[in-house]
């Protein structure tokens, strides 16, 4: 414990922690102020030399394999807040820095995501039963940044807000075709059918994921007009008028790129445009969180814009548009958490208490990097001309109200 004082006394300066070790012994740190009051117990006496070394991780592990427990009423929310608001102290110690100049030097490596294996790391996320997702999830099952006019929408009404602002941006008209990379359940490429007459292609790589679009299609009567297939987006072929990604970016990896931006570049049809919608950083490029990466999302990274229109440039795309998302994903997120809270009973039936202490963790971590970290949606409009697009952004507006008008 002595080891582990050392770094709490540096790092905890707002809000207070105290910590009860396995052994009863006590100690608190923090001032009190601009932060929460949170006590947490140890039940080992491994848990505070693993917090020393690489605390990011072990606090996870420790939460969801019950070794760590957050004591007086309090959550894992409290904790990872009492974090989140002294985040600069913890990367100021001589050893924190040292392990983020290793994560960063393996970044490569960790994000190693070549055909089969990008396969195998999606999956590990999102093929879990889609009953779980409808626990949490809202009625349009998307997983991903919704659109917010006012932090107190709905979060349903906020996701078709979502499309129908991705849709008016590509300014779909009936009998486009378009391709979406990342289809998710289905959603979105539904819409884009049902709403404005489009023919879609949606490709995933979770079996899971695609028999329930399959399903939906189904039963919203667009089966005629959606196909998902499964694929990896660097085996697809033709060409399309439209191209959407949406939540997929993320799981590309930094030294794929360029393999992603010239896929987007390749399916487009002379004059057609793209959209890529995806969490990014405003920070300087970095690594991926270690409790993400191992229990999460192995193989992903949120890129710093600096990466991305790096990728850009190299593969000869237009970006004609750029839109930064800040705290609609906090809004978002603050949902998911709350609403998983509500049904937690029943995800600990379907998944197990350790699985549910680890997706608390997950969302817990991810809402609080929305709000007091560097994280934030980027929206781009990617072309090969210069002037696919229109070249004022009055037309997105336009198109939003004609599509909620019938609607949409």
């Amino acid at each position: 414990m002595r080891l582990l004082a050392t770094l709490l006394k540096r790092f905890v300066r707002n809000g207070k922690l105290t910590v009860i070790d396995h052994d009863g012994a006590t100690c608190a740190f923090g001032s009190g102020q601009d932060g929460p009051t949170v006590t947490v117990r140890f039940h080992d006496d491994k848990v505070a030399r693993q917090l020393f070394l690489n605390p990011e991780l072990a606090a996870g592990e420790a939460y969801m394999d019950g070794r760590l427990t957050v004591e007086d009423g309090g959550t894992v929310f409290d904790l990872l807040r009492l974090f989140s608001v002294n985040r600069s102290g913890l990367a100021s110690h001589p050893l924190q820095q040292a392990l983020r100049r290793v994560w960063r030097a393996l970044k490569r490596v960790h994000q190693s995501n070549p055909l089969g294996r990008a396969a195998k790391h999606a999956r590990h996320h999102y093929d879990h039963p889609a009953a779980f997702y409808r626990l949490w999830l809202d009625e349009t099952m998307s997983y991903s940044c919704a659109y917010f006019a006012a932090p107190d929408m709905p979060l349903a009404e906020a996701q078709r807000a979502k499309m129908r602002h991705i849709a008016a941006k590509l300014k779909i008209a009936p009998g486009m075709s378009v391709v979406e990379i990342g289809s998710g359940w289905g959603g979105l490429a539904c819409y884009l059918a049902k709403v404005c007459g489009a023919t879609v292609t949606a490709i995933n790589v979770s079996p899971e994921q695609i028999a329930a679009a399959r399903q939906r299609a189904e039963a919203e009567g667009v089966a005629d007009r959606v196909t998902f297939v499964e694929t990896d987006y660097r085996q697809l072929a033709g060409t399309f008028d439209r191209l959407v990604s949406v939540g997929m970016m993320e799981h590309v990896g930094v030294a794929y790129f360029d393999d992603y931006f010239s896929t987007v570049k390749r399916l487009l049809k002379p004059g057609g445009f793209g959209l890529v919608h995806a969490i990014g950083r405003m920070s300087p490029p970095g690594s991926t969180a270690p409790f993400i990466r191992k229990h999460i999302f192995p193989g992903g990274y949120v890129p710093a814009l600096s990466e991305v229109f790096a990728s850009t440039e190299r593969t000869g795309l237009w970006v004609a548009d750029c839109e930064v998302l800040r705290l609609h994903y906090y809004w978002t997120i603050k949902h998911w958490r709350e609403r998983f809270a509500a049904e937690r009973d029943a995800v600990v039936a379907m998944m197990g208490e350790r699985f549910a202490r680890m997706w608390e963790f997950y969302l817990a971590a991810v809402e609080l990097g929305f709000l007091d970290g560097s994280n934030m949606v980027f929206q781009l409009l990617l072309a090969e001309k210069r002037d696919s697009v229109p070249v004022i952004r009055d037309y997105i507006t336009d198109a939003e109200r004609a599509l909620a008008g019938k609607g949409g």
